[in-house]
This record gives structure tokens, sequence and C-alpha cells, in this order.
């Protein structure tokens, strides 16, 4: 009878640090996991002002190519212009 008393005693002993071991184990997985919440947060923060920042890129880009297409027609009226002048003036040597 003693023997089966000193056996299960050392079952129990076995679970409790069994159980001990798991316990700790799921804290160590628990910190894990948090940590990798903060960084999985973090990327996702850098990667919402990348997209902040290519919006303003690209509306920058847009503006740039809407002046440039409105300095092309005003180089191009200026060349008319500097044309016709130049007819006026080869007219009046002759």
């Amino acid at each position: 009878m003693e023997a089966r008393i000193s056996r299960l005693e050392s079952i129990v002993g076995q679970i409790g640090d069994a159980v001990l071991a798991t316990t700790e184990t799921i804290d160590r997985l628990a910190d894990r996991v948090d940590h990798l919440v903060i960084q999985v947060q973090h990327q996702g923060q850098q990667v919402q002002q990348q997209g902040y920042q290519l919006f303003a890129l690209s509306d920058a880009v847009q503006t740039l190519a809407e002046t440039q297409s409105h300095s092309i027609e005003q180089l191009g009226q200026l060349n008319q212009t500097l044309q016709r002048l130049a007819a006026a003036i080869e007219a009046t040597q002759e």
C-alpha cells in the first residue's frame, strides 16, 4: 500500500512539474507573440506611411506633368511669336 502511495505521489509530482514547465513555455510563447504583434503593428504603420508618401509623390508628379504641359504650350506660342517677329524684321530689311 505504501508503495502505491509513494508511486502516486511520484506521479502527482511529475504531473506538477509538467504543468509548471507547460505554464512557463506558454508564458514564453505569449511574450514572443506579443513581441511579434508589436513588430507587425510597427510594420503596418511603416506601410501606411509609405502609402501616404507614394500618394504625395504621385500628386507631385501629376502637378509636374501639368506644369510641363503648360510650359510646352507657352514655348510653342513663344516660338510662333518669334517666327512672326523674325519674318517681320526680314520683311522690313528687304
